[in-house]
């Protein structure tokens, strides 16, 4: 049975209300199934792209230029798109109604996960084993350096890549595939996880090593604020925050 213009024009609506989009940015209902497809193996083809570029940019001689060129390709891959299709990018989240809105949300999610990431990390170190995914500690004079770097550079661009392009995207073909059928917590849900699972490929890919699949669980965190919030600067701030606190931790637990 086809979809009314009107109930077409509320599935979009309403979709466009759980994203930090403009309505015309959703998928027609007249064309639903051939974008959602077409979107999907664009989702897929530009995720491994990008991991398989920066992990062989990281073993070459452009190594030393890594940490500018890897955040590029993940800004420029999350950005085109959008560009190209004359699409509204999801929002940073920068007025200050926003930021009102997102600051008790995003503090929180860091009062739960960031006693539990250590004690956590207290449990494995307890048992005799090493703390997986261990980051280099700035040497000394190059902390404010280092810390730049994770947020602006890392946080920045990791989110505006995996939940503002992959995330955002990925809801868009859990809409395309529910068709008229409304089911909110299960386009939010599958937009999370499935993001969070490439976050978490890429990562084994970039590292190589299947340890990293671990980071699945961070990126669940950030992709549930950057759905709870409907804009980027909640999950770019906590995963700053979240790179900072491992490190510290695992320096402690050491």
């Amino acid at each position: 049975m086809k979809m009314t213009e009107s109930t077409a024009n509320l599935a979009v609506t309403n979709m466009t209300e759980r994203l930090p989009l403009a309505p015309s940015d959703a998928f027609s209902s007249k064309t639903q199934g051939r974008a959602g497809c077409r979107c999907a193996i664009e989702c897929l083809c530009l995720t491994i792209a990008v991991a398989l570029a920066i992990k062989s940019m990281a073993d070459s001689s452009l190594s030393d230029i890594l940490w500018f060129l890897g955040p590029a390709v993940l800004v420029a891959a999350g950005l085109l798109p959008a560009i190209l299709r004359k699409e509204t990018f999801a929002k940073i989240g920068l007025k200050a109604a926003d930021v009102k809105t997102m600051l008790p949300i995003l503090a929180r999610t860091c009062l739960v996960v960031f006693p539990l990431t250590f004690a956590g990390m207290w449990l494995v170190r307890s048992r005799g084993l090493e703390i997986p995914l261990r980051v280099a500690m700035p040497k000394n004079g190059q902390i404010l350096g280092w810390l730049f770097y994770q947020f602006f550079y890392v946080a920045v661009a990791e989110e505006i890549f995996f939940r503002g392009y992959l995330q955002t995207n990925l809801m868009r073909i859990a809409d395309a595939i529910s068709g008229p059928r409304d089911w909110p917590a299960l386009q939010k849900w599958i937009g999370i996880i499935l993001a969070a699972a490439c976050f978490a490929a890429a990562h084994v890919i970039v590292r190589g090593q299947a340890v990293a699949a671990l980071t699945f669980l961070p990126g669940i965190v950030l992709g549930w604020l950057f759905i709870r919030t409907k804009s980027l600067l909640a999950p770019i701030i906590f995963h700053g925050l979240a790179n900072t606190c491992y490190c510290i931790i695992a320096v402690a637990l050491a």
